[in-house]
């Protein structure tokens, strides 16, 4: 029988495709054929982990292979023009961050895209509160005491690389709270932390995928985070926020982005899937335990997210002079 159901399912698919056909999108049903996201850094980091995670929920929920493309080179500038020139068919996604959406145009004099222009949002992943650490047996007791002792003589800091939302993130607090620290860019988090414990780095700028495993098993301190609220995970750090600096709030973030052309139809069933894979059980159950917070954003909200997100960290950037073409 064809029921009252059946006839709306009908005349709302009869609906999408003359959407698609006015939009010049071709009439038949999307997708067709693998995907491919691509992410601009290598295997293992936190951005390939969670495109993989949240990947394969995609992939099932489009009822298509999903496979994430690895594209590591030049802060994600190769992977970024890669998918800016491919076809505007959906096809083809890019795992984009604060680097690739925000910081790259502040810090190359040229690129061969541009984030504004050629990119259009389809949501958001999650946001990665950020932690300075210790050693646990560091004589600095707090974020005031490192400042204190900063003046006297400055800590050096690591962090997973240079203009990493980490990098920037302590410059910023640097500017705002007086804090004196040089700065030690590693190839990762991994191996910044590995380098803290052995005593070669005073402290370590990390995010909470990273860092949170150090915290909850005692091998590092934290003295504050960056968020605007205490992190779940480590309840008892301070935010510097509440230490007095309103304006010291960082995160490092990630999202998923298509060529700016791609017609709404599709943007729209691309941000339902990547909505229900961040939402799946097994996706959150693991932003509880490192402590990433996720937001159900639209494409539309999560454009404005990344525009205000501009407007405060490119003049920042371009006033400290930070570049990575020089």
């Amino acid at each position: 029988m064809f029921g009252r159901r059946d006839f709306l399912a009908g005349t709302g698919a009869v609906a999408l495709a003359g959407t698609a056909r006015a939009q010049g999108v071709p009439d038949r049903v999307f997708p067709d054929r693998p995907l491919r996201w691509v992410v601009g850094y290598p295997p293992g980091g936190a951005s390939d982990v969670f495109a993989r995670l949240i990947g394969q929920h995609i992939g099932a929920r489009l009822g298509q292979t999903l496979v994430v493309e690895n594209r590591p080179g030049g802060g994600a500038v190769l992977a970024s023009e890669i998918v800016a020139r491919s076809p505007p068919d959906g096809y083809t996604l890019m795992h984009v961050d604060n680097g690739i959406l925000t910081y790259n145009p502040a810090l190359y004099a040229r690129l061969p895209y541009d984030p504004d222009r050629d990119f259009q949002g389809v949501g958001f992943i999650g946001r990665f509160p950020l932690f300075i650490v210790v050693r646990p047996d560091s004589p600095v007791r707090d974020f005031a005491d490192l400042v204190a002792r900063s003046k006297a003589q400055a800590p050096n800091y690591g962090s997973p690389a240079v203009a990493s939302p980490h990098h920037l993130a302590m410059e910023m607090v640097k500017r705002r709270t007086g804090l004196e620290a040089t700065h030690v860019p590693y190839r990762g988090g991994p191996s910044a932390m590995q380098d803290l414990l052995a005593g070669n780095v005073d402290a370590v700028v990390i995010d909470c995928a990273t860092g949170i495993p150090f915290l909850t098993s005692g091998r590092a301190r934290a003295l504050c985070v960056f968020s605007e609220a205490r992190a779940p995970r480590a309840p008892e750090v301070p935010t510097l926020r509440e230490l007095g600096f309103a304006g010291a709030v960082a995160y490092g973030w990630q999202g998923m982005s298509a060529p700016s052309a791609v017609p709404a139809p599709i943007i729209a069933r691309l941000a339902e899937a990547l909505k229900a894979g961040v939402g799946a059980e097994d996706v959150q159950a693991r932003y509880r335990d490192l402590g990433i917070e996720s937001t159900p954003w639209s494409p539309a909200e999560f454009q404005d997210f990344v525009r205000r997100e501009n407007a405060e960290w490119r003049p920042l950037i371009r006033e400290l002079g930070i570049r990575l073409d020089s």
